[in-house]
């Protein structure tokens, strides 16, 4: 035999490994929920919820106990988390720039997937629909073919509830509905999930990495009737702690407009913006939360029943949190814990798991999923950004990969002192919660104050600093506010220490941290 011919046949196998590689390589199914704090009883111990479905899950897999969002808001996180990349570097805090003509053309999760052979297909919402993603989804770049949106997402937000008071259809918070009677006789979650189970029902021969994103429990509370019966308003009772902690700075305050902008919410007469809501007001608001997350957990045991999960990474998380009254707040919109924190799950596929039901409580980011999922599924590892050129490289992210701290037999605790540490941010128009320009989703050219919040093993620190629209600068100089929270002490956020004098050391040395961080 020639050299010609062995080189030849060197290719050939070559050719052949590698097809067989990216046949072999596992499918992967990412379930996005929206607004879901971590409403899930196993693991994560919430008595109040009803899931056995993610409860499986939980014990199937992997699940994280401490995971944070870069920003309480719907666009700037989802594009945190599928870029990789923090909102400053994305440059997007609202829902009307998209990160390829605003910042750089920047390789997002799924078209990783898609670079390296897998079929990608998004369904419901993945990316924010709207400016953010180009009004595609980021189509063609990130998914194999157009973005699936359910026909009965426009009417979402319109006046389908039957109040109780009238019987008139009106815009509520709180909408129990006969799905078969709404329009389009159906609801967005339950039309996401039939496409879902479709698109695994098609053959194919290239791996998938199928993303699946919920609506619920996002506001309006629109979920069928039968869930209420699950969750009866006598399981539920007041917080004992539902205002704002002793010394928060108003700039700190989310006044929760979009729940106010409720036709059922607006006969109450709240007072704006620190109006506390009616305790018989407060139970139902509870009680229509967590019924939505039993819906919401009933369609991913129905997408489950179709997946095959000994080929299959499924992972589970959400767009940031949601306070059902803590500190006196209905919403997210801060950098509280209850807003930025969320679920991560991760369940392997049957021939990789090596142990189940594990948790993990070190402090990690939602942007840490780009290069986790990557690495679990044996893809090339992504790099790291430069830390102080993050827009230099299209294809890097600025989390870090989970993956060690799923490793089992670690001699030595992979977290370092200071090394696992989650950051938010969230923008402001001013010094004091307002009306007009919104508050708590400020257009970027109203956006005059950014808080800077890092979350530690024990501590949360928070400072709120000048912020200029226009140059992307921050002043350190100008401070309007600052936050102390002491998780060993305070687990919910309920004293701010930052006028604490024995304190003032550590507060020093976390501040030089975040500033580190944003120059």
């Amino acid at each position: 035999m020639n050299y010609a011919k062995v080189l030849l046949l060197f290719i050939s196998i070559a050719i052949s490994v590698s097809e067989s590689q990216i046949v072999e390589r596992p499918n992967v199914l990412l379930i996005i929920l929206d607004d879901f704090r971590p409403a899930i009883k196993h693991g994560y111990g919430d008595e109040n919820a009803i899931t056995p479905n993610i409860d499986r899950l939980v014990q199937e897999g992997y699940y994280f106990g401490n995971v944070f969002a870069q920003q309480a808001l719907c666009a700037p996180s989802r594009n945190s988390m599928l870029t990789g990349r923090r909102p400053d570097t994305v440059r997007l805090y609202d829902f009307y720039s998209y990160w390829r003509q605003a910042s750089g053309n920047f390789t997002t999760l799924p078209q990783y997937f898609k670079q390296h052979g897998y079929h990608t297909h998004s369904v419901g919402k993945v990316f924010h629909p709207g400016a953010s993603s180009n009004f595609t989804d980021d189509y063609p770049l990130s998914w194999s073919d157009p973005a699936y949106h359910p026909p009965t997402d426009e009417f979402s937000n319109a006046p389908v509830c039957i109040d109780p008071e009238d019987g008139r259809l009106r815009r509520n918070l709180l909408c129990p509905v006969l799905p078969h009677m709404q329009p389009l006789r159906s609801l967005p979650d339950i039309q996401s999930t039939e496409e879902a189970v479709r698109f695994l029902n098609e053959p194919r021969e290239d791996p998938y990495f199928l993303a699946v994103g919920y609506r619920k429990p996002h506001i309006p509370f629109r979920i069928p009737i039968e869930y209420l019966g699950l969750h009866p308003v006598s399981k539920f009772s007041s917080i004992d702690l539902d205002y704002p902690p002793y010394g928060l700075p108003s700039v700190a305050w989310s006044s929760f407009l979009d729940v106010r902008n409720r036709d059922d919410f607006e006969r109450l007469n709240v007072s704006f913006p620190f109006g506390r809501v009616p305790d018989d007001f407060k139970l139902r608001i509870r009680q229509h939360y967590y019924a939505a997350v039993t819906y919401v957990d009933d369609l991913i045991g129905q997408l489950l029943k179709d997946v095959d999960r000994s080929r299959t990474i499924v992972a589970l998380t959400a767009d940031h949190g949601w306070a059902l009254g803590e500190h006196g707040e209905w919403a997210k919109y801060s950098n509280y814990d209850v807003a930025v924190q969320v679920p991560l799950v991760i369940s392997l596929p049957t021939a990789m798991r090596d142990q189940i039901d594990r948790r993990i409580d070190d402090v990690v980011e939602l942007l840490d999923l780009f290069p986790t999922l990557v690495d679990l599924a044996g893809l090339p590892p992504v790099q790291g950004c430069d830390a102080r050129r993050p827009y230099k490289t299209w294809t890097c992210v600025e989390g870090k990969s989970l993956y060690p701290l799923l490793q089992l037999n670690r001699s030595t605790p992979i977290a370092e002192s200071g090394e696992w540490v989650a950051y938010s941010q969230y923008p402001r128009p001013g010094p004091y919660p307002t009306l007009v320009p919104n508050s708590d989703e400020p257009k970027l050219k109203y956006i005059r104050i950014m808080g800077y919040s890092m979350r530690t093993k024990r501590f949360r620190y928070t400072a709120w600093i000048k912020f200029d629209p226009n140059t992307f600068k921050r002043d350190w100089t100008t401070l309007y506010g600052e936050e102390l929270y002491d998780h060993s002490i305070d687990p919910k956020e309920n004293m701010n220490l930052i006028d604490r004098a024995p304190l003032a050391a550590i507060k020093d040395v976390l501040q030089t941290k975040l500033r580190d961080k944003f120059p």
